[in-house]
Parts: structure tokens; sequence; C-alpha cells
């Protein structure tokens, strides 16, 4: 096996492998509360770019008539503060770029709710019942304004 360059955020082609095999999308924890909303009658898009300006940022699930973003964030990916553990190999490149990652999670946070969005944020920990009954209730929220 052939290591690479150390600047990488891969040491060997067998990590590089596995990291590229990550789910950006269609997460377990997404695919129950998507199921769960739409077996209850609810409508969305997934991974909706609401952003005009900014095409890269995606929403998890988003219900546009209503404009309420959901994000249901990986604990390691974001930064959770219950369940993320500093990473062993290769901290310089990944705490740098978990940090970017819950940056641009604030950012994409501020600039949807100047657009007029309610944001919900959701880790992949928490119970998906719990994170439903929220969901709903903002939905319920939105649809009443």
């Amino acid at each position: 096996m052939t290591m690479i360059d150390d600047a990488s955020w891969a040491k060997t082609p067998a990590v590089r492998r596995n990291m590229q095999s990550i789910r950006s999308r269609d997460t377990k924890p997404e695919l129950l509360v998507r199921r769960e909303l739409h077996r209850r009658g609810w409508r969305f898009r997934v991974a909706y770019r609401p952003l005009p300006e900014d095409r890269r940022r995606t929403v998890d699930i988003a219900f546009t008539r209503l404009k309420v973003a959901v994000h249901i964030d990986g604990c390691y990916w974001h930064g959770c503060p219950e369940h993320f553990v500093p990473p062993k190999t290769n901290p310089d490149y990944w705490m740098p770029k978990i940090q970017r990652n819950t940056d641009r999670d604030k950012d994409t946070d501020q600039k949807l709710h100047a657009a007029g969005w309610t944001v919900l944020r959701f880790w992949e920990h928490e119970d998906p019942a719990t994170v439903i009954q929220r969901i709903e209730a903002a939905l319920r929220t939105a649809g009443n304004a």
C-alpha cells in the first residue's frame, strides 16, 4: 500500500476509499425522519438548494411553500458537543475542516433566516419521534403565519 502525500486528508488509499463512501445525504437518521413525515402526509424537497446566490448549500429536508428548512447533522462532521471525538489521525487537517463545517452551518442559518426561512437543526443521535414532533410544530406555526 502506498502512502498518500502528508498534506492529504487521507493517509492511505484504504482510508480515502472509506471516507469517500460516507454519505452526505440519505443517511439513516434522515431516511427515518423523511419516511415518517411522508407517511403523515407532509410533502417536501430533499437536498434542496434554497439560496440562489449560493447553489452549493443544501437543506436536507425543505418545505418550500412554508419556508421551513430542516438539517440533520452528523455528530462527527458537524462537531456535536455531546458526541464529537477529536480525530487521532491527521488532526491538523480534520479539526479545521470540522470548524469550517460548523462555521458554514452558522452562516447558512443566518442567510436562510434573512431570506425568511425557519431553520431547524437536529443531531443524528436525536430521537426521530421527537425530531418529527418539533418539525410538525414548526410546520403548523409556519402554516398559520
